[in-house]
């Protein structure tokens, strides 16, 4: 009569474990095999330390089967369920240091065009004009990547509405983020919430350097960066070192705001970086109860300074509550459909008739 799996598991069910029940119920026997006369199977612990004592188990077990009728020889192997290896360690991605010698200005492969959004100060809504703009573009069927630069105050993660780290292969190469159909990159994502950045200038343009460099955009038609306030370290690394299309300028009317603005402009002129444009951001405010326009900063500052300078005037934008909310909240506004998305709609596809995007 021929042995079978049952008969060898029914003398097992007889052999018991050192701290309690038997091999069978203890569900440790794998690989069963009956060769006709010759019988083979694996004991597995399910610890290495209780496999330093199971020896007399695996002995008494062998001793079992072949004493079944039919049995002539018996194979068993005594293993060990270790515990489950651990994973390896993410690539470790450091960003900042010096900035690495390079021959001449450079364009991120895949990317066409790179625009650069500055001001001359701070407050003025350019990070709001940079996030909704993106989001424009990529509502009118562009691909768009946004870069915030600002490595000082990076508000990009809170107004697109992410916040993770991105994942780099291997340690160099990084991955960007995505939101609103944007391609996202932020010092933001690569530092604790609420932590200052206390860097020197060179610092500062190595990791500008990276973020330009190391990040795979993909195929972009283009990338906007959002630039710090001033005219320092990050906007002349910008301008010498990368291939620029141009910029635009956000300023608001008032006089304050326009003096800084023209400082900007007076950059990137003498950086040989074309301005395509001004925009006039907060300026008006419409009352949402009468629907009376008041001009909170003035009025038409920016738009003489761009007749001045002889580039267009791309846009002028009122001062809005729901935009605020709307980038606090994570979505920009320019993702929606009330007229401050129609606003940031037509200087999108202002920017695309002209070329420029």
């Amino acid at each position: 009569m021929a042995i079978t799996k049952d008969d060898i598991l029914s003398a097992l069910r007889r052999i018991e474990m050192p701290d309690g029940g038997d091999l069978v119920d203890r569900d440790l026997i794998r690989a069963v095999q009956v060769q006709g006369a010759e019988v083979q199977f694996i004991i597995e612990a399910p610890s290495p330390e209780l496999a330093a004592r199971m020896e007399p188990v695996r002995a008494a077990a062998e001793a079992a089967v072949k004493n079944l009728p039919g049995v002539e020889k018996v194979r068993v192997a005594l293993t060990a369920h270790g515990p489950a290896p651990k994973p390896p360690a993410p690539p470790s991605l450091k960003v900042g240091g010096h900035p690495k010698p390079q021959e001449g200005p450079t364009k991120p492969a895949g990317v066409q065009r790179i625009l650069a959004i500055g001001s001359g100060k701070g407050g003025v809504g350019k990070s709001t004009v940079s996030s909704n703009l993106a989001v424009a573009l990529a509502r009118a069927g562009r691909k768009v990547g946004l870069l915030d630069a600002d490595i000082y105050g990076p508000s990009q993660p809170r107004m697109m509405g992410v916040n993770k780290r991105p994942a780099s292969p291997d340690g160099k190469t990084i991955i960007p983020l995505h939101a609103h159909g944007v391609t996202l990159m932020s010092i933001g994502f690569m530092m604790e919430e609420g932590k200052a950045v206390v860097w020197r200038g060179p610092m500062l343009m190595g990791a500008l350097q990276q973020m330009l460099g190391q990040v795979e955009w993909g195929e972009l038609d283009v990338l906007i960066v959002d630039l710090p306030p001033g005219t320092g370290d990050v906007q002349l690394t910008l301008c010498t070192k990368s291939e620029l299309s141009g910029a635009i300028v956000v300023s608001t009317p008032q006089d304050v705001a326009l003096i800084d603005a023209r400082k900007a402009l007076d950059m990137f002129a003498t950086l040989k970086t074309p301005v395509l444009g001004l925009i006039e951001n907060m300026s008006m405010f419409v009352c949402p109860d009468c629907g009376a326009e008041h001009q909170i900063f003035g009025q038409g500052g920016v738009a003489a300074e761009a007749d001045k300078m002889g580039v267009p005037l791309l846009g002028a934008l009122p001062i809005d509550l729901e935009t605020r909310l709307a980038g606090d909240g994570g979505t920009p506004v320019a993702a929606g459909d009330g007229p401050m998305a129609q606003a940031y709609a037509r200087i999108a596809e202002g920017l695309i008739k002209g070329g420029m995007a």
